[in-house]
């Protein structure tokens, strides 16, 4: 039941209907990544809070948007107090500069981390040209200082 919850929060937050792929074809990430936690809060109120990651790439383009959704739920020791979503989409930049017919992955460390260095973790994402022997690797970390620092390498085939 948390899934199919989640997932109908998620298709709500992405705008996933008939009309968003009228003219290009969008792949939804097969790495959606979960993290949550517990608070307590004085008057024994105890609050959860859950928060999703997904991207959604656009195979025509390479363009790519950065989505998440979260549930917090407030509850004392007898009832359900308050639940709180939000959720939205980033856009981030092409992957590749021509249009073409892509295919991606993506995978996010999941914050607290003890292996980032600077805020939460990364971000790998790997696209491929359908239509040719063509693959970009992309890591992006954030710097700590400013912007998140973003580098692609296309791949050598030996």
């Amino acid at each position: 039941m948390r899934f199919f919850v989640m997932g109908a929060i998620a298709a709500a937050v992405l705008g996933l209907g008939p009309a968003a792929a009228q003219a290009d074809d969008f792949a939804l990430s097969h790495n959606q990544r979960i993290s949550c936690g517990r608070g307590l809060s004085p008057g024994k109120l105890a609050t959860a809070t859950c928060r999703s990651y997904a991207y959604l790439f656009n195979a025509k383009t390479s363009e790519y948007f950065r989505c998440s959704v979260s549930l917090s739920m407030t509850r004392d020791a007898k009832e359900v107090i308050n639940v709180q979503t939000d959720g939205g989409c980033a856009a981030k930049a092409r992957v590749f500069d021509t249009d073409g017919s892509y295919s991606f992955d993506v995978a996010e460390t999941e914050p607290p981390n003890t292996n980032s260095f600077f805020g939460s973790g990364g971000v790998a994402l790997w696209a491929s040209d359908t239509s040719q022997r063509k693959l970009r690797g992309c890591i992006t970390i954030p710097s700590g200082v400013g912007p998140d620092v973003s580098r692609c390498v296309d791949m050598k085939f030996d």
